[in-house]
C-alpha cells in the first residue's frame, strides 16, 4: 500500500499543469533526437543542461528524464525504417528492417512502441519498489563506506565501459584531478589553478559536459559522408490479434531482463537490448524467425531497451552513484538544482523523487502517442540536412557555456574538452571526484586520523575486499593470457 500511496502522492505534483508541459517538452525532443543520426540524449541533455537554471527543479529534471527515455522510443523508428542506428536500437536494425524489406514497417514500429510502452511501466514499478528501499540501506553508509561504494563504481563501471581495467581507472582519474580545480573549500588556498584567476572557482560542470558530449559528439560524426534519404513507404500500423499476441510475451520477457540490468553498474539499454535478443532466442516459439524478420527480434528488445533507460535512475537517486553517461548528466543537473542524490533525497525531496517517478509514466503515455499514430509525420525529420543541424548545435553548445557566468573562458574550456572527445569516465570522476574527497577527509576526521577505519567497518571492508578480489583476478587474467601469447609464439618459431 505504502508504494500506492507514493505514487498517488507522485502524480499529484506529475499531474500539474507546468510539470505536464514539460513532460511533453521532453518527450518530443526525446523522440527527435532520437531520429536524428549523430546526435542523441548525451549531446542534447548537455545541451540544455544551461536551461535548467532558469527552470523550476521538478520540471527541469522531468524535462531531462524525458528526453533520455524518449530517444529510446525515437532511435527504434530510424532503425526500423531506414536501417540509422543509435548506440540503444542496434538489435532493432536486425529483424526491424527486415520487416520493412517485407513491407511490414507498421507491425514493426507498433511493436516496437507498444513493447517500449510495456516495458516503461514495467520498470516503473520496479522503481517505485526498489529505490526506497536501497535508500534505506543507503542510510546505514558512514563516510568511509561511501568512499569505498564510489571506488567500487569507478572499478565496476571502467571495466564495463572499457574493457580494459587500467584504461578505465586512468580517465577516471584524470576526472578526479580536474574536479580538484579551485579554492579548497576546507583551507580557502587555490590548487591547480595555474595562476589564472577564472579557475579559482574550478572547471565549469555545464563546460566539461557540452565539450565531451556535445561538441564531441557532433565531431565524431563530421566525416560520415552517406547519404540519408526519407523513408517513403507506406505504413499499416493495426496488427492482427494473431500477430499481438506474440508481442506480449516476448516484451515482458524484455521488461524483466531490462530492469535488471539498468540497476547494475556499467549496464543500461545497450546490453540490455543485446541480453533480450539472446533470451528471446532460446525461449521464443519462434526463435527460427529471429534474425530474419521476426516480431520478437523487435519486442524483446524494446522492452528492454526502455525498461533499462528507466532503472538505471535507481543507483543515481537511492544511493548517489551515476551508472552510465546520461546518468552522470543527470547527476550535474541534480547538482546544478542543489540537490545530493542518495539515501537522503527521497526522505528530503519526497515530492521531486516521486514526482519524477510518476512522471515516467505520463511520458510513456505521450511517447505511444507520439511514436505510433504519429510516427509517420516524424520520418519527415530525416528531410533536416547535417549542414544545417551540425552547425546550429555547435552554435547552440557555445551560447549554453557562455550563458552560465558570462564568460568566453567557458567558451574556450568548452572547446577544448570537445577535442579531447568523448569521456564519460572523465565526466564519473569529475562529478564524484569532489565528493570521494569530502567523505575521505570526513572519515579521517572522525577516525582521527587512522586509516584503519576504511577496513574495520563492515560495509567498507567488504567494498574493499571485493575490489582486491576482482582487481587480483584481473592481473592474474592479464598474466595467463601473456603466459599463453608467450607460448604460442614459441610454438610457432
Amino acid at each position: 500500500m505504502d508504494i500506492l500511496q507514493n505514487l498517488a502522492f507522485g502524480f499529484e505534483h506529475a499531474l500539474t499543469l507546468q510539470n505536464l508541459m514539460f513532460c511533453a517538452i521532453g518527450c518530443i525532443v526525446g523522440t527527435l533526437v532520437g531520429l536524428l543520426p549523430g546526435l542523441g540524449p548525451l549531446a542534447t541533455i548537455s545541451l540544455l543542461l544551461p536551461l535548467t537554471y532558469s527552470i523550476p527543479t521538478g520540471g527541469a529534471l522531468i524535462m531531462l528524464a524525458g528526453i533520455y527515455y524518449g530517444a529510446q522510443y525515437g532511435d527504434s523508428v530510424s532503425a526500423i525504417t531506414m536501417r540509422i542506428p543509435h548506440a540503444s536500437s542496434i538489435v532493432a536494425c536486425i529483424d526491424g528492417y527486415q520487416l520493412t524489406l517485407k513491407g511490414k514497417t507498421g507491425l514493426a514500429l507498433f511493436t516496437a512502441g507498444v513493447s517500449s510502452f510495456i516495458g516503461g511501466t514495467v520498470a516503473i514499478v520496479v522503481i517505485a519498489a526498489l529505490a526506497p528501499a536501497l535508500g534505506e540501506v543507503a542510510l546505514l553508509f558512514g563516510p568511509a563506506d561511501y568512499c569505498a561504494l564510489m571506488l567500487v563504481g569507478f572499478v565496476c563501471v571502467s571495466f564495463v565501459t572499457t574493457g580494459s581495467l587500467l584504461n578505465g581507472l586512468s580517465m577516471c582519474l584524470v576526472g578526479v584531478l580536474l574536479g580538484q580545480v579551485g579554492t579548497d573549500v576546507n583551507s580557502g588556498t587555490q590548487r591547480f589553478t595555474l595562476g589564472l584567476p577564472f579557475l579559482a572557482d574550478g572547471i565549469g560542470l555545464v563546460s566539461i559536459a557540452l565539450g565531451c558530449f556535445g561538441i564531441a559528439e557532433i565531431t565524431k560524426n563530421l566525416d560520415n559522408r552517406e547519404e540519408r534519404t526519407p523513408f517513403n513507404g507506406k505504413i499499416h500500423l493495426i496488427p492482427t490479434w494473431a500477430e499481438f499476441k506474440r508481442i506480449i510475451p516476448s516484451a515482458l520477457r524484455g521488461s524483466a531482463v531490462g530492469s535488471i540490468l539498468g540497476i547494475l553498474p556499467g549496464g543500461g539499454p545497450v546490453i540490455a537490448q543485446f541480453a533480450a535478443y539472446a533470451v528471446d532466442k532460446k525461449l521464443s516459439k519462434h526463435k527460427a524467425e529471429i534474425g530474419t524478420g521476426a516480431i520478437e527480434g523487435v519486442a524483446g528488445q524494446a522492452a528492454a531497451d526502455e525498461a533499462a533507460a528507466r532503472t538505471s535512475f535507481i543507483p543515481l537517486m537511492s544511493i548517489g552513484i551515476p551508472e552510465n553517461a546520461v546518468m552522470a548528466l543527470m547527476m550535474a543537473a541534480f547538482i546544478i538544482k542543489g540537490i545530493q542524490p542518495g539515501p537522503n533525497m527521497i526522505g528530503g525531496h519526497p515530492d521531486l523523487f516521486w514526482g519524477l517517478v510518476a512522471s515516467m509514466w505520463v511520458g510513456n503515455c505521450f511517447l505511444l502517442i507520439l511514436n505510433v499514430p504519429l510516427v509517420r509525420y516524424w520520418l519527415s525529420v530525416f528531410r533536416i540536412p547535417y549542414s544545417v543541424l551540425f552547425p546550429s548545435i555547435l552554435f547552440f553548445c557555445c551560447i549554453g557555456t557562455y550563458s552560465v557566468n558570462n564568460s568566453l573562458d567557458d567558451v574556450f574550456i568548452t572547446a577544448a574538452f570537445g577535442f579531447v572527445g568523448y569521456g564519460f569516465l572523465l565526466m564519473l570522476g569529475f562529478i564524484l571526484g569532489p565528493m570521494l574527497e569530502e567523505n575521505f577527509r570526513r572519515a579521517l576526521l572522525l577516525s582521527r586520523g587512522s586509516f584503519a577505519t576504511f577496513v574495520t567497518r563492515p560495509i567498507s571492508g567488504t567494498l574493499l575486499a571485493l575490489i582486491g578480489i576482482f582487481v587480483a583476478w584481473q592481473v592474474v587474467t592479464f598474466l595467463l593470457q601473456a603466459q599463453r601469447a608467450t607460448a604460442a609464439r614459441e610454438g610457432s618459431a
